[in-house]
Formats: structure tokens, C-alpha cells, sequence
């Protein structure tokens, strides 16, 4: 019997190339290919990268040369949002062997028997043809799923390679979501995120159709009847696409939990305008107002970037001040990272690296604070717990439904349970601990019966 050919996959970047690499990685399995672990030894590498910040690129050279290392002879093969942006200079670094831009990252089964070690085959395409739709949705771990329902972006934002990386916004058919989370709800998914690069901007079609036939809304109504599940999640939403009757949705659905991530990039209206954002911090300050007045207890994450070009010190204290007096929960802070290729490559007034630095310290601080004071309101509550399956040293890790982390000792029969748990204290670590509570609750109640103590 011949041996399987074996394959392993490395993800940079956000949750969207997780959603992406499992769809592929699926392909190579029915394929006949044998699945392994990136550090073990593998006939072909595939790393899926990101070009959101320098960082990244860099991560992508160390992952590569760990490949080669494991295994010289193998096929090292590139895709992903850096590849659509730079396929020639990937192309020229030794040990590459097939580069795929938007277009071919899920046809890579098909373009293997054409690698050699002699020459790089690279299959870029014009990112102005990019405009249909690949389905895909992460299943590695069984607690939750990742669920992509739209791609690419019609924003401009200054400081942002994506729209020129993923195309047009684009989204997938409601009656194939619905498809793709029966097949979740199948492998004994508790969680389903819902993610894009532009979520709120749902509905637009392929082909360039910018019309909208379904929205953001009707696709969640339409979720929230779902048989089977425990939780939907709604990854990142812009805050002039998280309207007034999307909020007030949630704070009545059964099945959305109580957590926002919105992005605000910069709390001075002089920055985002830079920036090309569509809103200013008065309307971003309302929709969290907005927020907090139709959901008790409601966790919301934000992110930001400091060092934007032309950010003086007053620019950053006006942001920073902004968010201390906001009612969110944690903040996800970028350093300003040149990007080529964008307006603010070349725009003048560039702050100094350490300055960056220093100002990410700042906020990371802040952001530790609001997490403390987040999770402090939250002990005495009952809430619902989603267990995760592995035993991390001793302890098994959970996540509430307003996404405190939660530790518990290691008990394998909570592995991928929902639990009901009365919060008790904040852990040295930063965990919530808790009581759990024996009453066993009916799927709809227990929603009910966690909100009641919120």
C-alpha cells in the first residue's frame, strides 16, 4: 500500500485565514492526503499569510524557514493576503515552490502535480477580478466554529492593504450559511462566530453587485431560529454598520450573546478623518451608549492604532482620554505599521517608532484595567460557561457567554459543555472561578435564566 502524502498548514493573522486554511486543509483530506501537525515532518507546507502589519511578514519568513527545516525536500507553498500583494517577491525567496494569489488559494490540490524544485510557479491575478465567493468555516476545535459569511471590502481606509488583498465586498448565499452550519452543528459545535472583513457590510452579492439582497439583520434573524445551537457571535462590526434595530435585536435574541467587538482606530476626529473612517468618536461614543442601555452586562472589545502619521501627543491624549471615560470591556491596541501600497505610506508627519511603542503601553495598561473592572462587575452573577476540551495544566478553560475567560479544575466531563456557574472571584492569571450550579436548564431558559442575573 503506497504511504499518504503529508501535508501541514500554518495560519497567520485573523480569524478569516483560520476559516480558510480548515477549508482547504478539508480538500487536501478528501484528496487523499494525510493531515499532520506543522512541526512535524510534512511533504508539503502550506503557510497562509497575512499583510496587516510588518510583523507579520517577518512571522512569515521565521514559519518558512522552520518548514525548510523540517523537511528540505518538501513543497512550500504560499497563499493568503500577502501572497496576493507581493506573489513576485515571494517568489524569489529560496525554498518557495508554488505562490497562489485570491483567485487559486482553495484550487491547491489541483496545481501540485506541476512542482519542481527547478523554478517557483506563482498564479497571481488582478485583484479587480476577484469577485466570487468561497465558502469556508473552521471545525479544529469542537467547542466552537468559525463561520465565514463575507469576504473583501469597499472601504478606503488609508492605512488598510485588504481591499487590495481580498476584492470587493462579497457574501455568501443565507441558504448556504444555513448549509454550512448544519454541517458545524453535525461535528458537535457549541459556538458559531460569525466573521468577514466587513461584516455589517452583509448582503451585497458576487460579481460586483453591490446590491444588497439580504442585510446584516435579516441574516441574523434568521440564525436566531436555529435548531441545535447554543451561541452566536458576531466577531467585528464597523459602528456605522451596527445600527439601532441590530442592537436592539441582540438584546432580546436567545441564541446572540452579549458581546461586541467595534473598531475605533483612533478616539480624535482629526486621525480618523485621516484615516478615511466613516463615523467620528461622537457617533461611535453612541452606538456603545446605545449599547449599554439595552444590554446589562454586555462585554465590548475595541481596537486601536496608535502613531497614526500627523498623531501629535495631543491627538493620542484626546484618544486616550476618550476611551477612559467609554463603558467597554478590553482594547486590542495596533502600533501604526507602514504598509506600501496605501495613502499613508507616504503621508508626512510619521511618529517616531518608540513613541509608537510607548503609546501602545499606555493603552495596553488601560486596556488591563478596563478587563479588571469588566470582569470585577461581573462576581456574584450566574452566567452560562462554555468549557473548551483541553487540560490546560491542571485546569479546564471556558469562556461566558459576555466572554469572561473562565478556569476551572480540570474535569473531563465538562469538555464542550455549557455550564451554569456563579461567579466567585478573579484568579491571580486573570480567570474568573466559579461555583457551578447542578440546576440543568432547557436550551431557551438557559439564555433566560443567565440574563436574569446579569
Amino acid at each position: 500500500m503506497l504511504e499518504k502524502k503529508k501535508v501541514a498548514f500554518f495560519t497567520l493573522g485573523c480569524k478569516l485565514n483560520f476559516t480558510e486554511t480548515s477549508a482547504i486543509s478539508r480538500s487536501f483530506a478528501e484528496n487523499g492526503f494525510e493531515l499532520t501537525e506543522f512541526k512535524n515532518k510534512a511533504d508539503f507546507y502550506v503557510i497562509n499569510t497575512c499583510s496587516v502589519t510588518e510583523n507579520a511578514d517577518k512571522k512569515f519568513m521565521n514559519i518558512l524557514n522552520r518548514a525548510k527545516k523540517l523537511n528540505p525536500n518538501a513543497y512550500n507553498i504560499v497563499i493568503g493576503c500577502y501572497a496576493q500583494l507581493k506573489p513576485e517577491s515571494i517568489s524569489n525567496i529560496q525554498g518557495v515552490d508554488l505562490v497562489l494569489g485570491a483567485n487559486e488559494k482553495f484550487n491547491i490540490v489541483n496545481h501540485l502535480n506541476q512542482l519542481n524544485k527547478e523554478k517557483t510557479i506563482v498564479y497571481s491575478c488582478d485583484i479587480n477580478n476577484v469577485n466570487s465567493y468561497e465558502s469556508s468555516y473552521s471545525v479544529d476545535d469542537r467547542t466552537r466554529s468559525f463561520l465565514k459569511v463575507q469576504d473583501g471590502c469597499d472601504y478606503k481606509c488609508t492605512y488598510c492593504t485588504i481591499p487590495k488583498a481580498r476584492g470587493i465586498s462579497r457574501s455568501d448565499s443565507l441558504e448556504n450559511i444555513k448549509r454550512n452550519i448544519s454541517e458545524i452543528i453535525s461535528k458537535g459545535v457549541k459556538e458559531i462566530v460569525l466573521t468577514g472583513v466587513n461584516i455589517g457590510d452583509y448582503g451585497k452579492g458576487e460579481l460586483g453587485n453591490k446590491k444588497h439582497e439580504t442585510t446584516f439583520l435579516d441574516l441574523i434573524k434568521e440564525l436566531d431560529t436555529t435548531k441545535n445551537i447554543e451561541r452566536f457571535r458576531i466577531s467585528s462590526i464597523e459602528p456605522n454598520l451596527l445600527k439601532d434595530d441590530i442592537i436592539n435585536f441582540i438584546s432580546e435574541s436567545n441564541l446572540f450573546v452579549p458581546h461586541f467587538h467595534i473598531p475605533l482606530q483612533s478616539g480624535s476626529n482629526k486621525i480618523l478623518r485621516l484615516m478615511k473612517r466613516r463615523y467620528n468618536k461622537e457617533l461611535y461614543e453612541n452606538r456603545i451608549n446605545h449599547i449599554q442601555s439595552k444590554i446589562d452586562n454586555v462585554c465590548i472589545g475595541v481596537d486601536v492604532i496608535v502613531g497614526f502619521p500627523g498623531e501629535t501627543d495631543q491627538d493620542f491624549l484626546e484618544t486616550y482620554n476618550f476611551l477612559l471615560n467609554l463603558d467597554i470591556s478590553y482594547l486590542h491596541v495596533f502600533p501604526f505599521s507602514e504598509r506600501d501600497n496605501t495613502e499613508a505610506f507616504s503621508m508626512p508627519n510619521s511618529v517616531p517608532k518608540n513613541v509608537r511603542i510607548k503609546r501602545s503601553k499606555m493603552l495596553r495598561s488601560l486596556s488591563e484595567k478596563k478587563q479588571r473592572k469588566f470582569y470585577n462587575s461581573q462576581i456574584n452573577k450566574v452566567k452560562t460557561i462554555l468549557f473548551e476540551s483541553e487540560n490546560k495544566f491542571g485546569y479546564i478553560n471556558g469562556y461566558t457567554d459576555n466572554y469572561v475567560k473562565v478556569r476551572h479544575p480540570w474535569n473531563p466531563e465538562l469538555s464542550n459543555k455549557l455550564v451554569c456557574g456563579k461567579l466567585k472571584m478573579i484568579d491571580d492569571k486573570g480567570y474568573a472561578r466559579i461555583k457551578v450550579l447542578e440546576k440543568k436548564l432547557e436550551k431557551k431558559n438557559e439564555y433566560l435564566y443567565s440574563n436574569s442575573y446579569r
